[in-house]
């Protein structure tokens, strides 16, 4: 089965690259030319006003589009521990972290692109559909009406194509899946890809096949939209320098999703 990404008006495949960024990392000049989307941590589980701005200015460098990295209030342990959330006490933590960078983009003439959530938000709102609807109307609500970059098949694709909230099908370089499309949890041993080359195959297979190979060895179906490249990891440019090599070699588009 091949599978042409959603926002591709020919036959020529196409994918975006979004990194998470500004979460002091330490790779952001290296990443930010390699992109083609930067997810700007809102001060939440990293960040602050000050990275903000520099992340805004960095990503203005080099045209690459902006979006919101909202997630839990907890940078102990980086947004990456679930915590207990009402649909409405989600909504408005997101749509409060939209704001401030959107306070901070217009400042200088900027849009936010997108949202994509960060963490253990992302990962709990992508399988909790009443909590999905609370967080993407919310975001359908912000300024300018940003997309929305969500996991493959997950309920906030499901609440985002209910109420009418553009989006973009994600997956990952880096994570390996499971056998119902969902991302393999990081407490198991086997949850994330540390081989360049399988991590490359899987994002070519993902994008010019539709399928991704489940840890149980099941070729399962997938919308790929946009590839995430972790900006975390001390591989990540060595990764993404790699992986936009072995696109261009595969003669699929590197661009930014939507028109």
């Amino acid at each position: 089965m091949k599978a042409s990404p959603r926002n591709s008006a020919d036959d020529v495949p196409r994918i975006d690259l979004n990194c998470d960024l500004g979460e002091a990392a330490g790779h952001d000049a290296e990443l930010m030319p390699l992109i083609t989307s930067a997810n700007i941590a809102c001060g939440a589980h990293a960040g602050d006003e000050a990275t903000m701005r520099a992340s805004v200015a960095l990503a203005q460098r080099h045209g690459v589009r902006i979006g919101a990295h909202p997630g839990f209030e907890d940078r102990e342990n980086f947004g990456r521990r679930e915590l207990a959330i009402s649909p409405v006490e989600a909504g408005l933590l997101v749509f409060g972290q939209i704001q401030r960078l959107q306070r901070i983009a217009a400042e200088t003439g900027v849009r936010v692109h997108h949202v994509k959530l960060h963490g253990a938000l992302y990962n709990l709102a992508a399988r909790d559909y009443d909590l999905a609807v609370m967080i993407a109307g919310a975001i359908q609500t912000t300024d300018r009406d940003p997309l929305m970059y969500s996991p493959a098949g997950s309920q906030l694709v499901r609440a985002a194509n209910l109420i009418g909230l553009k989006v973009a099908s994600e997956v990952f370089a880096d994570r390996t899946y499971q056998c119902d499309g969902s991302l393999t949890p990081r407490a198991r041993a086997d949850a994330l890809i540390t081989d360049e080359e399988l991590a490359v195959a899987q994002v070519l297979r993902m994008v010019r096949e539709g399928v991704v190979r489940s840890t149980d060895g099941i070729d399962v179906p997938i919308t790929a939209d946009t590839v995430c490249l972790h900006g975390d990891g001390p591989q990540a440019v060595a990764v993404a320098r790699r992986l936009r090599h072995e696109l261009a070699r595969a003669e699929i588009e590197i661009k930014a999703f939507g028109p």
